[in-house]
Parts: C-alpha cells; structure tokens; sequence
C-alpha cells in the first residue's frame, strides 16, 4: 500500500460526494481552490456563495498547524480573501524544518461554532483505527488524554455497536447523529481506499456535521478501480520536495506509458545505487541494504515494472548510471541490477535496454563502480552477496 496525501480540497470533495451515496448523509460543506492563475471573477461565476457570506481561507499545502502558525484568516469578505492571497502566493514558509512558497489556498465559508470535535481513522495491516474525541481542535494534542479509540478488523462491519465506546459520553441529542456520521466516514474511507482520513476538528451546524479541517492520504495503487470515484484527484509532493532535473525526466516519462518508471535520488553521493524490476523487489533491495547498516550510502529508490518498452528502459537506465557517477569524488560505487520473475514483463526486452545503457556509459561504470568481490559492503553478509550474484 501506498500512502498519497492529498490536498484538503480533495479531501473535502471526495467525503462529500460519497457520504451522500453510502450513507444518504448531504453534508453542507463548500470549499474552493485558489493558486496562482485563479481568477477571482471566474471563481465567483462557478461558486457564487463566495460573494454572499464571510469566509475563511488557509494554505492547502500538505502541512499541519496553519492555524497556529498564524496563516489561517477568519470571517473575511471576498475581496479581502483576495488581498490575504496575495500577499502570501509565492511567499516561501518553513514548516516542521522543510521550506518552501505556497502555491494553493482553500477558501471555505466561515462557520462559527462552540463545540470542537476530532475524528481519524487510519489503515492498518490488519484493519483500521479509529479514533475519536469531544476535545478537538488546535490543543488536540494537549487533550489527547480523552480521545478514545477502537480497533475494527478488515473483515468487520463499521456497526453502532462498534462505534459505541467512541461516543458513549457524548449527549443523547447528538449521540445519534455523530454516530451515524462516523459510521457514514468509514463506509467512504474503506469504500474509497483511503489510508488516512482526519477532521481536527469538525463540528454540528443546525445539528448536522460540518467539517472544518481535514486531512487525507490515498492508497494510489487501488487507482485502477477508483479513477471514476476519484475524479480529477491530485497527488501533490510533500511540502518542501522539489523534484531534481533527473527526476522530472523520469517523472514525465512514467506519465507517458502505461508501465511504472519510479526513481527517487536520497543521497546524491550514496555509494550504493539499485535498478531493481518490480515494486516488492525494489523494497526489498533497499530495506536489505538499510538491514546491513548502510541506509546512509543508499543513493536512490529505483524501480521500473508493468512491461515497459526496451527504449523505456534504456533512458531509463541511463538516468541512473549518470545519477550514480555524477559526483567525481574518487569512491568506489555499488550498482545493483535485479529483480524476480515478472508475470507479464517480457525481461528479454527490458534488459536489453539496460545492457544498451551499460555499454553506452561503460566508461563511467569503469571509472566508478567496484567489482562484485569489492569488500565494502558485502563482505558484511555472504548471503547479501548472493542475492545479487
């Protein structure tokens, strides 16, 4: 399972349309996406209830503690939204050590309320958690002392007998009807493949539930049978990431092809560099080498898989020959090629784009990169060498 996160916008988006159609719940939220070619006119044609009411605008950014942070705005008119805008697009934060501008808002209506609450569920191995208190908001972790929490294997229903010890405390006027919307959140959060949801906090409007912040992560490889519930869904980079030159390229080869090209450089002057066929077998590959001690010198996360072509392969595997003799610092690299047996890749065709690249950078992988009985590595483990002899 991959864990996505995706903007607040989305999530907002995705939990309103499907609480409606699994749970017969029409939730009152509304919200709208601002970045840097908006044009507030053109947004107030397609949402006209941001002309008519106050509103609250926020960074939509992948990062938590806005509010704290002083970059969440309350009870503003659309034209001051606009200014608050303005004044921040582009405007480089740090948030938890990471730095980076900010490039897209959410705009939402300003709700007053009196009662916070918080809500999550995450995805284990064996089932999801959930977690819920009568104490949300930003001293949410303050509180965490009365947040309760349940465990609901995979193979049970979401019924209000589970969802029981999480809302036994609560008044018998809203008891019902935060338990019904509890139930509602994990239909859509199982329903959708959703890994992570949170809403610190939501709260009741005329008595319905309203989320007021959310977070939610995706398990993207359950996309082929979610694109259609999905919609038009974005997986933006974590706050602060900013893709390399090599991999852009690789990056805008993957979305060409129907097969999956993934490189991801850690540590530009790692000595031990993986081409590795397969997503299982390239976890493997770089947890194997972090089990041996070497995280440290692991240069990149490679791994391509799902029948690319034999010219796929070759630009590919140039890419990270010349990420892994990119640094002239004099020391001996390590790249390891490997993988199993794939069930519908022709590896025929996929090593001999690999076996092009080697004789096209032979000169390079002469310059740099040891010989398989090099003691630097595997002499700490014969049968880590066999794995890739």
């Amino acid at each position: 399972m991959a864990r996505k996160k995706i903007r607040e916008y989305d999530s907002k988006r995705l939990l309103k349309e499907h609480l409606k159609r699994l749970a017969n719940i029409d939730l009152q939220i509304r919200s709208a996406q601002v970045t840097q070619t908006t044009d507030f006119a053109e947004l107030t044609n397609k949402e006209p209830w941001l002309s008519s009411t106050k509103l609250v605008v926020k960074p939509d950014m992948l990062f938590g503690k806005r509010g704290k942070s002083g970059l969440v705005a309350l009870n503003l008119d659309l034209a001051q939204v606009a200014e608050f805008v303005k004044e921040r697009l582009g405007v480089e934060v740090e948030m938890g050590g990471c730095k980076a501008p900010i490039t897209t808002f959410i705009v939402e209506p300003f709700v007053p309320h009196n009662q916070e609450y918080y809500l999550s569920i995450v995805s284990e191995r064996l089932g999801i958690t959930i977690s819920f208190s009568e104490c949300g908001g930003i001293e949410i972790e303050e509180n965490w002392d009365k947040v309760k929490t349940i465990f609901l294997p995979t193979e049970k229903q979401m019924t209000i007998e589970a969802c029981a010890p999480l809302i036994a405390t609560l008044p018998l006027e809203v008891r019902g009807k935060i338990g019904d919307f509890i139930m509602g959140v994990v239909s859509v959060f199982q329903d959708l493949d959703f890994s992570f949801l949170e809403m610190n906090p939501f709260t009741l409007v005329n008595g319905e539930p309203y989320a007021l912040d959310m977070r939610g992560e995706l398990d993207d490889t359950a996309a082929f049978k979610n694109f259609k519930k999905w919609g038009a869904i974005e997986f933006p980079l974590p706050f602060g990431r900013v893709l390399s030159p090599t991999e852009n390229f690789i990056h805008s080869l993957d979305e060409k092809t129907s097969a999956s090209l993934k490189f991801t450089v850690l540590n530009p002057k790692g000595r031990i560099w993986t081409m590795v066929a397969g997503g299982g077998a390239s976890v493997i590959y770089a947890d194997t080498v972090g089990d041996l001690g070497y995280a440290s010198e692991l240069g990149n996360y490679a791994e391509y898989s799902g029948a690319p072509n034999e010219e796929e392969v070759l630009q590919y595997a140039r890419v990270v020959i010349d990420c892994a003799t990119a640094d002239p610092d004099g020391r001996k690299r390590a790249l390891l090629i490997g993988g199993g047996i794939a069930n519908f890749t022709d590896v025929a065709t996929t090593f001999n784009g690999i076996i092009r690249a080697l004789k096209e950078k032979v000169g390079s992988i002469k310059h740099f990169f040891m010989q398989f009985n090099s003691s630097f590595f595997l002499n700490r483990s014969s049968n880590f060498f066999r794995l890739f002899n």
